[in-house]
């Protein structure tokens, strides 16, 4: 009897845990926030656009097959090429990779949800929007034809006078907006939401390749964001950051494109190499071999990632020891690569292999990927690079490296999640024909590729003449595009219909090792009917009743009582327990502040600017809202469930997910200040025709008291936060409002001073990177005033307090970061140059 009385609570369990995690339903799934089904959508999206990005190749091939053909003009081709880059680069890779991370993430770590749910809903509607506006000058016929990296000035107004290029600016930096969301929720998640027991020793290695993967995003993305930004200033409002006449230098833009560039195809090898790591593992019946060798490797290869931009650059007329430096280093990021692939190899020599459809594709990607890595080593050496640079010899190493480094992995990944997300297996016969015409195709496409650039031919030309020796060659690499185009329409045939006719899949059908396979297939929206602990690095080897002791109840948060979406919240390095989160549920505000920044991005296209002002002050507002809601105000008392942990609500704490996402976002934002800082410095000492006025444009004496104003109001507001910490609020209201006062005196002074600074921003590049500073501060500043500002209301509204001290202590490091970059602005842009005159 009480056997019964158990199941059938835990029936009653389960169907609320349903009703309280369930999407709306028709139209109101637009305002889904669940990670399954925002996972889902990226990948879904993206696949749409490699649809597009490989229609586009076939035509560039087509074109190329035989020698003077006139199939596509040189302008039409230039549009190709450029949008085939940047729909692969931009709208496929990172994107569909980000989509498996969100979907898989919480599943692998044990928890419910991603921290922030509506970031990602937020990064998705971003993603979508950003990536229409871009194929819409494609279809207008007006896509850029500088390529997909937009070297100035061949991307300058001058030289674009159209509005294609400014369609890829706003649209990548639209993007962008969804890449740096997906980053800095995919780290927060993976260190503060892990199940309990699963320290960093344990945690899977896919979670590894992710984590690296995120904080890569977040420090490499700002550089191509700032990129674009200054470029379009410069095409809207005549700002010369590029322009040499002006002091400015197109080779700047370089710097600061593959600043990204570089740290970004490690960004697409990363998570594809995770997926190699998880299977292989799988398929050969043993632990990876080099656990934390894998570990250092993957560590290393992030941080050596961005030491190697330059190699991009050897012919632009670098100083010799510059290129013998990153020559050096573009050599040395094969080291930790090199000790993933020997992990790989010796895991598959101690296993037994069994050779199911995803471990095809897994070897494919092993023969390929390594063809590539030894070409990039050629590619390191400088006088070899001088040979084949702007060749096809290097357009068939990219390609080695990005196809055979992450399409094959993504596919074998593809098949072997697929069970998980569909319930049904996918087809061996059909998958296995998909592979090999996908193998031979690649391979006849791109090995020959690599011997057309030996022999000369430059990358980037619509039409060649006969008789150079390239004639048969592209035919038969045109033929291989075509036969790996069969092999990929195979392959997605497959992936659709096993959705109707695949055989239904056993549970764990792989005999996999990870968290996700002890879910239902498909999974349900909350995943874990009750939240496992985790005692080994192969939880599912190691315990094979886990997954019907979790479906039982017997882990944590089996209660409902709350009606809230609810996780733990766990420590960061040892994983243990700490917080109740309550996570947020259907919301619209995503989608809504994603349309206002859309309509953003519209209006400055069309060059409407008191549009795109109004929509920039809606989209404020939204977000404003958004965090006005934001749910601590609505949380009640922790669970029934987890009363006997004595967890505090995040509200109820001075530390948890809102602080980890704040610093996160932060060192973000440093990057982009770093990235603006090189630039100053650049065109400071290397801008061949860089003037500067003897006298500073603003006087010191008011910069430095304006910072002794943002120094009170940091001081301010730092006191307030440590008094509501150690559990005293008396005069917060009133403290708060002092800061509030501080801070406007503070901004109103910087805005005079900007006002009266005689900055000729137009003709001088060196007042335009003042110009850029000055609105960097100033925007800080009052962003800094308008959450302090909320602060004080939700005081005189009860929603902080002593016993709710969490809130200031997510703005306080925002408070610090601003007077941090103040200073290092004065001294660095304002100071300095005084001291070393016009010329460094």
């Amino acid at each position: 009897m009480t056997d019964m009385k158990k199941a059938t609570a835990s029936a009653a369990d389960i169907n609320k845990l349903a009703q309280i995690w369930a999407n709306l339903p028709g139209w109101g799934s637009l305002a889904a926030v669940n990670h399954s089904t925002i996972g889902l959508r990226f990948m879904v999206t993206g696949m749409v656009f490699f649809l597009i990005g490989g229609v586009l190749a076939m035509l560039i091939r087509t074109q190329l097959a035989l020698p003077e053909q006139s199939i596509i003009s040189a302008d039409v081709y230039g549009q190709l090429f450029s949008m085939h880059g940047s729909v692969m680069m931009f709208l496929f890779a990172i994107p569909v990779l980000e989509g498996l991370a969100i979907y898989l993430i919480p599943k692998m770590t044990g928890s419910r949800d991603l921290l922030f749910p509506r970031i990602s809903a937020l990064g998705y509607y971003c993603y979508l929007f950003g990536g229409i506006i871009i194929m819409f000058s494609l279809v207008l016929g007006i896509a850029p034809a500088s390529g997909w990296f937009m070297y100035t000035p061949l991307s300058s107004s001058e030289f674009s006078p159209g509005p294609g290029s400014d369609f890829w600016l706003l649209g990548i930096t639209f993007v962008e907006i969804s890449a740096m969301a997906a980053g800095i929720e995919l780290t927060v998640s993976i260190l503060c939401s892990r199940a309990k027991g699963m320290t960093l020793n344990r945690m899977p290695l896919f979670c590894w390749y992710i984590l690296v993967m995120a904080l890569m995003i977040v420090f490499g993305f700002p550089p191509l964001i700032l990129a674009s930004i200054l470029l379009e200033l410069e095409r809207a409002a005549g700002m010369p950051f590029f322009t040499v006449a002006a002091g400015g230098d197109p080779l700047l833009w370089q710097h600061l494109f593959w600043l990204f560039g570089h740290p970004e195809v490690y960004i697409i090898f990363l998570p594809a190499a995770g997926i190699v790591s998880t299977l292989i593992p799988v398929f050969s019946g043993r632990p990876i071999v080099g656990y934390r060798w894998v570990v250092i490797g993957i560590i290393l290869t992030g941080f050596i990632s961005f030491g190697l931009w330059v190699h991009h650059m050897f012919t632009v007329g670098i100083p010799q020891l510059a290129q013998a430096f990153f020559s050096v280093a573009s050599m040395l990021v094969a080291v930790p690569t090199a000790i993933q692939v020997f992990a790989w190899l010796a895991t598959l020599w101690y296993g037994k292999v069994v050779f199911r459809l995803p471990m095809l594709w897994i070897c494919g990607f092993l023969l390929i990927f390594v063809c590539g890595g030894l070409t990039g080593v050629m590619l390191a050496l400088v006088p070899f690079n001088w040979q084949v640079h702007d060749t096809h010899f290097v357009v068939a190493h990219m390609h080695y490296v990005l196809v055979g480094g992450m399409f094959f992995p993504l596919i074998a990944g593809l098949y072997y999640w697929l069970p998980l997300v569909s319930g049904r297996m996918p087809s061996e016969k059909i998958g296995r024909c998909g592979f090999w015409l996908t193998f031979t195709g690649f391979n006849l496409t791109f090995l020959l590729m690599h011997l057309t650039g030996l022999l000369g031919m430059p990358r980037r030309v619509y039409t060649y003449e006969a008789g150079l020796g390239w004639d048969w060659l592209n035919l038969l690499s045109s033929v291989g595009s075509f036969i790996m185009a069969i092999g990929v329409a195979m392959v997605l045939l497959d992936l659709l219909l096993h959705f109707w006719f695949g055989k239904r899949a056993s549970a764990n059908p792989w005999h996999a090792d990870t968290l996700e396979w002890a879910l239902d297939m498909p999974p349900a929206q909350y995943n874990f009917a009750s939240l496992p602990v985790v005692t080994s690095r192969q939880p599912l080897w190691h315990d094979p009743t886990l997954p019907q002791r979790i479906a039982a109840g017997e882990g944590g948060m089996t209660n409902t009582t709350s009606g809230r979406r609810e996780n733990w919240g766990t420590s960061a390095v040892s994983a243990r327990v700490q917080q109740n989160l309550h996570l947020p549920g259907n919301s619209w505000w995503p989608l809504c502040s994603a349309l206002a920044l859309a309509a953003v991005c519209i209006s400055l296209l069309c060059r409407w600017y008191p549009l795109a002002l109004l929509a920039a002050a809606g989209a404020l507002v939204l977000l404003l809202c958004w965090s006005w809601h934001n749910g601590a105000n609505l949380q009640p008392a922790a669970s029934p469930a987890d009363a006997k942990l004595a967890l505090p609500l995040e509200s109820q704490s001075t530390d948890g997910p809102g602080r980890w996402g704040m610093v996160v976002t932060l060192l973000a934002n440093g990057a982009l200040f770093m990235a603006l800082l090189f630039g100053w410095f650049y065109l400071w000492t290397a801008a061949p025709q860089w003037s500067a006025p003897a006298d500073g444009p603003l006087p010191v004496t008011l910069l430095l008291l304006c910072g002794a104003l943002a120094s009170v109001a940091v001081w301010q507001f730092n006191r307030l936060s440590v008094q509501l910490a150690d559990g005293q609020d008396s005069h917060l209201h009133r403290q708060l409002w002092l800061c509030v006062l501080t801070g406007s005196a503070h901004f109103i002074l910087l805005l005079s001073l900007f006002m009266m600074a005689p900055l000729a921003y137009t003709s001088s590049a060196h007042d335009a990177v003042i110009m850029v500073i000055l609105l960097y501060l100033l925007g800080h500043a009052g962003l800094a005033v308008i959450l302090t500002m909320l602060q004080a209301l939700r005081v005189a509204r009860g929603y902080v307090s002593k016993q709710r001290p969490y809130e200031p202590q997510v703005v306080k490091p925002f408070w610090f970061y601003y007077l941090a970059v103040y200073w290092l602005s004065i001294a660095l842009f304002f100071i300095l140059p005084l001291g070393w005159g016009p010329v460094l």
